[in-house]
C-alpha cells in the first residue's frame, strides 16, 4: 500500500486533514468533528500504517490517544522549530494541513516528547500544586498592599499563611469599603491555604510510590515536590545524554552568536519547560550553602556575578547530578 503522510490542524471541536503521498500527490483532504465519531469517520479513510504530524497546542495530547489505536504513528510539531514551506500568500487551515502533511513527507518536522498517559497524570498533579502556591503568594501579596495603601498595621509574623498569620489577619480592620476588601482577600486566602496543604499531600503521597522519585531526593536541595516535578517535567531520562541536554531543554543555558571567530554569549534562551526550568532552579536556591567543591563554587561566582547569575550556572551544573542520579536507578 501507498504510504500515506498525514497534515493535521487541529482545533478545539474539529480538525482539518490532508494526506499526500511520497511523491507529493495529494489524496485526499477533509474536515472532521474531533468526537469520538468524528475521528471514527477520519479513520474509515484507511490511516492504518500511515504517518501523521499535528502541531502541539491544548488538545493535542487527547487526540494523539485517539487517533494511535487506529494504528498510525504521530508526530507532534514544535512549531518553533519546524519551518514549513512557503509559497502561500494566505494562511487557512487547509493550507495548514497540507503544509504539515509535505513538511511530513519531506521529513522536515522537528518533534516533541509524547510523555505517556501516567507522566501527564503526574504533571497535572505537581503543576497544579505550583498553580495554587503561586495564587496563595499573590493573595498575600495583595492584603500587604492593601495594608500599605491603608496606612495599617505591620504584620508581626513572617507569613500571613500559617496559623498566626491568618489569625492575625482576621483580627485586622480597616475602613468600610477597604474593610470589604481585606475580608474577601482573607476568604480567599483561607481556601487557598486549604487547597495548598491538600495538593502538598497529594504531592508526598506520589511521591512515596516512584522509585525514581526516591532516587532524586538522595541529592541535596531536592524533596518529595521538587523530585516530583522533576520525575514529571522530563518524564523519561533516556532523551538526555547528558545534563547539558538537560539544562537547553530546561531553557537554562546562555544563547550563542559565534561568526567570523568572534563569539558572543547572551542571557538565558528560556526555550523548553518553564516548570522543569523552576525546579531545577529552586534546588540551585537551596543548595548555594552546599559545604562541598560545587557549593564553594557557586559561592565564589555569587560574589563576582551576583545571586542570581551564580542560581541559575548552579542549576546548570546540577543537571549533571540530576542525569546521573537518574540513570542509577535500574
Amino acid at each position: 500500500m501507498e504510504p500515506q503522510y498525514i497534515g493535521i490542524d487541529l482545533h478545539k471541536a474539529s480538525f482539518h486533514a490532508c494526506a499526500v503521498a511520497s511523491d507529493g500527490t495529494r489524496c485526499w483532504e477533509a474536515v472532521f468533528a474531533r468526537t469520538a465519531e468524528g475521528i471514527a469517520r477520519f479513520a474509515a479513510r484507511g490511516i492504518a500504517g500511515a504517518q501523521l504530524a499535528v502541531e502541539a497546542s491544548g488538545p493535542t495530547w487527547a487526540f494523539v490517544d485517539a487517533v494511535t489505536r487506529y494504528g498510525v504513528s504521530v508526530c507532534v510539531v514544535d512549531s518553533r522549530k519546524t519551518k514549513l514551506k512557503a509559497g502561500f500568500a494566505a494562511k487557512t487551515d487547509r493550507l495548514d494541513a497540507r503544509r504539515l502533511a509535505d513538511a511530513l513527507r519531506r521529513q522536515s518536522v522537528v518533534s516533541v516528547y509524547v510523555p505517556a498517559v501516567a507522566i501527564r497524570e503526574l504533571r497535572e498533579l505537581s503543576r497544579g500544586r505550583q498553580q495554587v502556591v503561586r495564587l496563595r503568594t499573590r493573595l498575600v501579596q495583595a492584603i500587604r498592599a492593601l495594608l500599605l495603601r491603608m496606612d495599617g498595621p505591620e504584620p508581626p509574623v513572617r507569613t500571613l499563611t500559617s496559623r498566626a498569620g491568618l489569625a492575625w489577619v482576621a483580627g485586622v480592620h480597616l475602613g468600610p469599603s477597604s474593610e470589604a476588601s481585606l475580608r474577601r482577600l482573607e476568604r480567599l486566602l483561607h481556601a487557598t491555604v486549604v487547597e495548598t496543604r491538600a495538593a502538598d499531600a497529594a504531592v508526598k503521597a506520589a511521591a512515596s510510590d516512584d522509585p525514581i522519585v526516591a532516587r532524586l531526593r538522595t541529592r541535596p536541595g531536592i524533596g518529595p515536590v521538587l523530585a516530583v516535578a522533576l520525575r514529571a517535567e522530563i518524564g523519561t531520562i533516556d532523551r538526555f545524554a547528558r545534563g547539558a541536554a538537560l539544562a537547553a531543554y530546561a531553557g537554562i543555558v546562555s544563547r550563542v552568536h559565534a561568526s567570523g571567530g568572534q563569539v558572543w554569549r547572551g542571557a538565558i534562551t528560556r526555550e523548553g519547560s518553564p516548570w522543569l526550568r523552576w525546579a531545577v532552579v529552586e534546588v540551585a536556591q537551596r543548595t548555594m550553602n552546599r559545604p562541598d567543591r560545587r557549593g564553594r563554587w557557586a559561592r565564589r561566582l555569587a560574589r563576582r556575578k551576583g545571586k542570581k547569575i551564580a542560581r541559575v550556572a548552579l542549576a546548570r551544573r546540577l543537571c549533571d547530578e540530576i542525569v546521573h542520579t537518574w540513570k542509577m536507578v535500574g
